[in-house]
């Protein structure tokens, strides 16, 4: 009896030992959320390299589930809350969506302050880093990105001078967006990405802003045929910022050596690459339009000059809104221009 009852004993540990063998050598799986469709470049060019190298890194340890346009659920403007109470892993949104939550982060979408995608990214998260820590109190940041620089997509024709923008309805995706379309003289529609197409389509809004990647991805060159761009080089009409961040306490049950992997893929690096990702994707997201013999107007210096003069109170206000929550404004504007730098 003494022998049956070792043996039971030594079979119940051996099969304790199997079962935290096989629940050690499934593979962690992250649970990726955003607004935009699978075949977007946040998706296919960003989020899913960002996947596969943790993946490679973790001897396959760590995967990505992704789940495109909003597919666990809520709208665009929800995700960071989503990911700080734990309803994704990892996501990937603009905190610009909700106005007012983000206030020092806004200093670098103020109008003409980048030129550079990944040169922007780099600063901006040095920035954060520096500023603005508390404002992603509750998450993880794994990464802040700019774009290329957004560029006027417009329904019915070129904007080619200031007084072009009289009378026109721009979509404007923040709040430091809509400031500048009403610096410039046209009316603000705030409006989530995925419903710009229909709302040129329809009449709603003439036109937006935007980044040339986002317009083959929702087939705006099809309803906006008239495109009008700064310079490359020459500071940007508008530019957002985009975030990709993680659970804490997701991030806090990995083992250390699977937080190790997180922390070689987040940071300065990390964001200054997704930056590039959107700089190299220029050309040939534009060449769609081109394609579809779009028509083009590349903005004139001295003109762009009379547009950052219309603008100049946005950055004005900032300033002053910083100065009234006991910060130095003019200070913090001037640093941020100087990482741009």
């Amino acid at each position: 009896m003494k022998t049956a009852t070792l043996l039971k004993s030594l079979l119940a540990t051996l099969a304790l030992m199997v079962a935290h063998a096989a629940q050690a050598s499934e593979p962690i799986v992250l649970r990726v959320h955003h607004f935009l469709p699978p075949g977007s470049l946040a998706q296919s060019k960003m989020i899913e390299p960002w996947c596969a190298k943790i993946s490679q890194e973790s001897q396959g340890r760590l995967k990505c589930q992704i789940y495109p346009s909003m597919q666990l659920g809520g709208t665009p403007n929800q995700l960071f809350d989503q990911v700080k109470d734990g309803v994704a892993d990892v996501i990937w949104t603009l905190p610009g969506y909700q106005p007012d939550r983000f206030p020092m982060t806004e200093v670098f979408e103020l109008p003409f302050m980048t030129t550079s995608g990944e040169k922007a990214s780099r600063a901006l998260w040095e920035f954060v880093s520096k500023y603005a820590r508390s404002e992603y109190k509750g998450v993880k940041p794994l990464a802040f990105h700019m774009h290329d620089g957004a560029q006027l997509h417009m329904a019915k024709k070129l904007i080619k001078t200031l007084d072009d923008f009289k009378g026109l309805k721009l979509r404007a995706p923040t709040r430091q967006s809509a400031k500048l379309i009403e610096a410039l003289g046209a009316t603000a529609v705030p409006l989530p990405m995925p419903q710009v197409p229909e709302a040129i389509a329809r009449g709603i809004i003439d036109g937006a802003p935007l980044p040339w990647e986002v317009v083959p991805t929702l087939k705006i060159e099809e309803v906006a045929r008239f495109h009008s761009e700064t310079p490359i080089g020459v500071p940007s009409l508008a530019n957002y910022v985009y975030l990709l961040a993680m659970n804490p306490a997701k991030y806090e049950s990995l083992p250390e050596d699977l937080k190790k992997v997180i922390n070689a893929n987040s940071g300065a690096d990390t964001s200054a690459w997704a930056g590039k990702v959107w700089d190299d994707s220029r050309a040939s997201f534009r060449q769609v339009a081109i394609d579809q013999k779009n028509t083009f107007y590349e903005i004139p210096v001295e003109e762009i000059r009379k547009w950052e003069a219309a603008t100049s109170s946005v950055s004005a206000e900032w300033v002053k809104t910083m100065n009234a929550k006991g910060y130095d404004g003019n200070r913090i504007l001037s640093d941020a221009k100087r990482l741009l730098e």
